[in-house]
């Protein structure tokens, strides 16, 4: 049965990526890896960030579901909240039964089944108040093929027959082409205008590899000059644009390597051989979007299992970068995934905590501790050998006079060994384990199991 899920899965990995998604095969240049990455907010260096599929989200499916939880989501740690696309959905060549929010119909409209322009500044003011920052997706490659931009053809990418097309297998929408000057400032507009008016605190843009890079740069600048410290994530994985246009981008790699390990049984010195091909190709200092669960994947639950998925977090938490939590993955939830929920009504199953009650514990422990230690947030990786290095990891995380050890098994087999490192340490007790009282550098692991060690004074 296992190995079933496992070779479906697999397939299911392999369609995605032929249907457009990236691929990582890239080689470096020496011109932009010797750069070094923009400066970014201290607050995203130090955060969490919690992706919200509004609809999904709460029994209300709208904006005011999600201001109604914002304490929830204060005591849990996250600071950077990020609402996927809020815009109307496109109703033509749509796909499912509500059409994707990635298909957008207006930039200048909020969807009327998720609220209004007051809704969303109540969110934003509220947000603001419990110190956390909010941002939007911008979906700037492509519209709906109803969008109201339908009325400016020369907006769009054309086919040879000179018809507008679609990127790559994506059906349900028109593909916009940055060729045109006057499109460029229509999409510069349509981002002043949410800042402006709404206080955002930056964007996550939606296949921000697919549009020119001097956009975004360009962009970038007139953002800067309405709100300076805003944030702004790629979703890509294209080197250029964390030298200027963009402060993090999505570690896709790391994401697909932990599939690798635990899903096909791949050896875990993986972790460090893409952290190293990464740092490679990227200015340095970038900054990556950790993350082991996403609208974009099978829940993580559903392809590691319970145990596996909090591995894969537990490793996604303590590496460089800020992680993510998308929405439901701190009760377990196992409903969200790429197909249907993101097409259909489907809520996010929060009474999962039931089952899993140290989920929400675990998530809420890892950023309380991340956001508590520059070390972890921006410490340097040093990689530690062990005794079974085909299915653990080991390494540590320091900076301002304080060092980390991580041990994690990406594995079912339990681990009896030893780490090379020296020094006296002191466990961090983590809410879903009770480990036994060891001595650094001999350590056990169960199963799926990760275990953290602060370094303390001689």
């Amino acid at each position: 049965m296992k190995s079933r899920l496992y070779f479906a899965l697999a397939c299911f990995f392999a369609a995605s990526l032929g249907a457009g998604f990236p691929t990582f095969a890239q080689q470096p240049d020496p011109a932009v890896a010797s750069l070094q990455a923009r400066p970014s907010p201290e607050w995203l260096k130090s955060g969490t960030i919690y992706q919200i599929f509004v609809r999904s989200f709460s029994p209300s499916g709208d904006l005011n579901g999600v201001t109604a939880r914002l304490d929830d989501l204060h005591r849990l740690g996250v600071n950077i909240l990020w609402l996927m696309p809020i815009h109307p959905d496109g109703q033509l060549k749509k796909k499912g039964s509500l059409g994707s929010p990635y298909a957008v119909r207006d930039y200048y409209a909020i969807d009327p089944a998720i609220g209004t322009k007051d809704d969303l500044h109540r969110l934003v003011q509220d947000a603001h108040k419990r110190q956390m920052k909010v941002i939007i997706d911008m979906v700037a490659n492509h519209t709906a093929w109803d969008s109201v931009m339908m009325a400016h053809p020369e907006f769009y990418r054309k086919d040879k027959e000179g018809s507008v097309t679609y990127p790559y297998d994506w059906t349900d929408v028109a593909a916009l082409d940055y060729s045109n000057p006057k499109l460029r400032r229509y999409m510069t507009d349509v981002l002043l205008y949410w800042v402006k008016n709404f206080d955002l605190d930056g964007y996550r843009c939606d296949a921000a590899a697919e549009i020119p890079t001097d956009f975004w740069e360009a962009a970038r600048k007139e953002l800067e000059q309405v709100k300076p410290d805003i944030m702004m994530l790629a979703e890509a994985q294209k080197p250029d644009l964390l030298r200027s246009a963009f402060d993090i981008d999505y570690a896709w790699p790391m994401l697909h390597t932990v599939d690798d390990i635990e899903m096909n049984g791949e050896p875990a010195t993986k972790v460090r051989e893409t952290i190293e091909q990464q740092q490679a190709l990227f200015p340095k200092g970038a900054l990556h979007m950790r993350m082991s669960d996403d609208h974009d994947d099978l829940r993580a639950t559903t392809r590691y299992g319970f145990p596996g998925a909090i591995a894969a977090s537990a490793l996604m938490f303590t590496l460089d970068g800020a992680p993510l939590i998308y929405n439901g993955m701190e009760v377990g939830d196992s409903t969200q995934s790429r197909d249907p929920a993101l097409f259909e009504p489907q809520k996010i199953f929060w009474g999962a905590e039931k089952w899993h009650p140290d989920y929400p514990k675990f998530y809420a422990f890892m950023t309380t501790l991340r956001r508590g230690h520059i070390a972890l947030q921006q410490g340097a990786t040093t990689w530690l050998h062990n005794s079974n290095e085909q299915h653990v990891v080991t390494y540590t995380r320091s900076a301002g006079g304080e060092e980390f050890l991580i041990a994690v098994n990406l594995s079912n087999t339990p681990f009896r060994g030893s780490v090379e490192a020296a020094g006296n340490w002191k466990e961090i007790e983590l809410p879903v384990s009770k480990p036994e009282p060891e001595a650094v550098p001999f350590i056990s692991l169960n199963a799926f199991e990760a275990r953290i060690f602060q370094k303390q004074a001689q």
